[in-house]
Protein backbone atom coordinates (compact mmCIF):
# COMPACT_ATOMS: atom_id res chain seq x y z
CA UNK A 1 0.00 0.00 0.00
CA UNK A 2 1.40 3.66 -0.56
CA UNK A 3 1.73 6.07 2.16
CA UNK A 4 0.41 9.63 2.33
CA UNK A 5 2.84 12.95 3.11
CA UNK A 6 0.72 15.67 2.10
CA UNK A 7 -2.04 17.96 3.12
CA UNK A 8 -5.41 16.45 4.10
CA UNK A 9 -7.45 14.59 1.63
CA UNK A 10 -10.69 16.88 1.04
CA UNK A 11 -13.91 14.28 1.21
CA UNK A 12 -17.32 16.01 0.36
CA UNK A 13 -20.35 14.52 1.65
CA UNK A 14 -23.63 15.39 0.00
CA UNK A 15 -26.36 14.20 2.97
CA UNK A 16 -29.29 15.95 4.08
CA UNK A 17 -30.00 13.40 7.24
CA UNK A 18 -28.00 15.60 9.98
CA UNK A 19 -28.24 11.84 12.41
CA UNK A 20 -26.36 9.68 9.14
CA UNK A 21 -23.71 12.80 8.61
CA UNK A 22 -23.03 13.09 12.14
CA UNK A 23 -22.51 9.03 12.77
CA UNK A 24 -20.28 8.85 9.08
CA UNK A 25 -18.60 11.79 10.18
CA UNK A 26 -17.62 10.33 13.87
CA UNK A 27 -16.57 6.93 12.06
CA UNK A 28 -14.88 8.44 9.50
CA UNK A 29 -12.46 10.31 12.43
CA UNK A 30 -12.24 7.07 14.30
CA UNK A 31 -11.01 5.13 11.62
CA UNK A 32 -9.42 6.91 9.32
CA UNK A 33 -5.46 6.43 9.57
CA UNK A 34 -4.71 9.72 7.81
CA UNK A 35 -5.74 13.32 8.00
CA UNK A 36 -9.15 14.31 6.11
CA UNK A 37 -10.96 17.54 5.75
CA UNK A 38 -15.09 17.02 5.27
CA UNK A 39 -17.17 19.19 4.19
CA UNK A 40 -20.95 18.62 3.73
CA UNK A 41 -23.39 19.50 1.45
CA UNK A 42 -27.04 19.38 2.45
CA UNK A 43 -29.11 18.90 -0.67
CA UNK A 44 -28.15 18.68 -4.32
CA UNK A 45 -28.62 22.06 -5.58
CA UNK A 46 -25.91 23.24 -2.50
CA UNK A 47 -23.72 20.75 -3.66
CA UNK A 48 -23.43 21.74 -7.50
CA UNK A 49 -23.11 25.13 -6.27
CA UNK A 50 -20.38 24.15 -3.96
CA UNK A 51 -18.86 22.32 -6.81
CA UNK A 52 -18.67 24.91 -8.92
CA UNK A 53 -18.37 27.83 -6.74
CA UNK A 54 -21.62 29.55 -7.49
CA UNK A 55 -24.02 30.92 -5.23
CA UNK A 56 -23.10 31.34 -1.65
CA UNK A 57 -19.50 29.90 -2.77
CA UNK A 58 -19.23 32.28 -5.11
CA UNK A 59 -17.15 34.50 -3.38
CA UNK A 60 -15.44 31.92 -1.17
CA UNK A 61 -11.89 31.31 -3.05
CA UNK A 62 -10.50 29.02 -0.24
CA UNK A 63 -13.15 26.55 -1.40
CA UNK A 64 -10.71 23.07 -2.16
CA UNK A 65 -11.90 20.44 -5.12
CA UNK A 66 -13.16 16.93 -3.39
CA UNK A 67 -10.79 14.67 -3.90
CA UNK A 68 -13.49 12.16 -3.21
CA UNK A 69 -17.45 12.50 -2.93
CA UNK A 70 -19.59 10.13 -1.08
CA UNK A 71 -23.30 10.81 -2.07
CA UNK A 72 -26.46 10.32 -0.79
CA UNK A 73 -29.57 9.22 -3.66
CA UNK A 74 -32.40 10.75 -1.81
CA UNK A 75 -31.75 14.43 -1.63
CA UNK A 76 -34.24 17.23 -1.52
CA UNK A 77 -34.46 19.28 -4.54
CA UNK A 78 -32.04 18.43 -6.61
CA UNK A 79 -31.50 14.43 -5.60
CA UNK A 80 -28.32 12.26 -5.72
CA UNK A 81 -29.05 10.94 -9.27
CA UNK A 82 -29.07 14.73 -10.85
CA UNK A 83 -26.36 15.24 -8.91
CA UNK A 84 -24.09 12.27 -10.23
CA UNK A 85 -25.49 13.26 -14.05
CA UNK A 86 -24.26 16.75 -13.91
CA UNK A 87 -20.94 16.00 -11.65
CA UNK A 88 -19.50 13.27 -14.47
CA UNK A 89 -21.61 14.85 -17.55
CA UNK A 90 -18.89 18.39 -16.22
CA UNK A 91 -15.16 18.71 -17.75
CA UNK A 92 -14.01 19.86 -14.60
CA UNK A 93 -15.89 17.88 -12.16
CA UNK A 94 -16.09 14.39 -13.72
CA UNK A 95 -12.62 12.88 -13.06
CA UNK A 96 -13.62 13.26 -9.29
CA UNK A 97 -14.37 9.79 -7.87
CA UNK A 98 -18.19 9.63 -6.56
CA UNK A 99 -19.46 6.94 -3.86
CA UNK A 100 -23.06 6.69 -3.62
CA UNK A 101 -23.94 5.69 0.09
CA UNK A 102 -27.63 4.46 -0.13
CA UNK A 103 -30.20 2.59 1.73
CA UNK A 104 -31.47 2.05 -1.40
CA UNK A 105 -31.33 -1.87 -3.26
CA UNK A 106 -33.34 -0.87 -5.47
CA UNK A 107 -31.43 -2.87 -8.45
CA UNK A 108 -32.68 -0.14 -10.92
CA UNK A 109 -31.18 2.43 -8.63
CA UNK A 110 -27.73 0.81 -8.94
CA UNK A 111 -27.90 0.14 -12.59
CA UNK A 112 -28.51 4.15 -13.31
CA UNK A 113 -25.63 5.54 -10.94
CA UNK A 114 -23.39 2.94 -12.71
CA UNK A 115 -24.73 4.09 -16.22
CA UNK A 116 -24.17 7.43 -15.30
CA UNK A 117 -20.77 7.38 -14.26
CA UNK A 118 -20.46 6.32 -10.52
CA UNK A 119 -17.26 4.65 -9.47
CA UNK A 120 -18.71 2.73 -6.71
CA UNK A 121 -22.16 1.95 -4.71
CA UNK A 122 -22.40 1.14 -1.01
CA UNK A 123 -25.63 0.60 0.98
CA UNK A 124 -25.64 2.17 3.65
CA UNK A 125 -26.24 -0.53 6.54
CA UNK A 126 -28.53 0.05 9.82
CA UNK A 127 -26.45 -1.44 12.09
CA UNK A 128 -23.86 0.55 13.56
CA UNK A 129 -21.04 -1.56 13.42
CA UNK A 130 -21.27 -2.46 9.92
CA UNK A 131 -21.91 0.84 9.20
CA UNK A 132 -17.75 1.51 10.43
CA UNK A 133 -16.28 -1.77 9.04
CA UNK A 134 -18.20 -0.30 5.52
CA UNK A 135 -16.34 3.19 5.97
CA UNK A 136 -13.10 1.93 6.82
CA UNK A 137 -13.31 -0.36 3.47
CA UNK A 138 -14.37 2.47 1.72
CA UNK A 139 -11.25 4.78 3.03
CA UNK A 140 -8.96 1.95 2.94
CA UNK A 141 -10.09 1.74 -0.30
CA UNK A 142 -10.05 5.02 -2.31
CA UNK A 143 -7.33 6.53 0.08
CA UNK A 144 -4.56 4.00 0.78
CA UNK A 145 -5.19 1.45 -2.41
CA UNK A 146 -5.88 3.85 -4.98
CA UNK A 147 -3.98 6.88 -6.89
CA UNK A 148 -6.53 9.72 -6.90
CA UNK A 149 -6.18 12.39 -9.95
CA UNK A 150 -5.36 14.85 -7.17
CA UNK A 151 -2.17 13.43 -5.97
CA UNK A 152 -0.42 13.36 -9.93
CA UNK A 153 1.09 16.42 -10.30
CA UNK A 154 0.60 16.84 -14.11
Amino acid sequence: MKSHTRQPFNLLIIEDSDEDFEALRRIINQVSSFPLSIDRCLDGDDALDFLNQEGIYSDIKTIVRPELIILDLNLPGTDGREVLVTIKQTQKLKIIPVVVLSTSANPQDIEDCYQSGVNSYMLKPMNISDLKDSVKTLLDYWLKAMILPSTINF
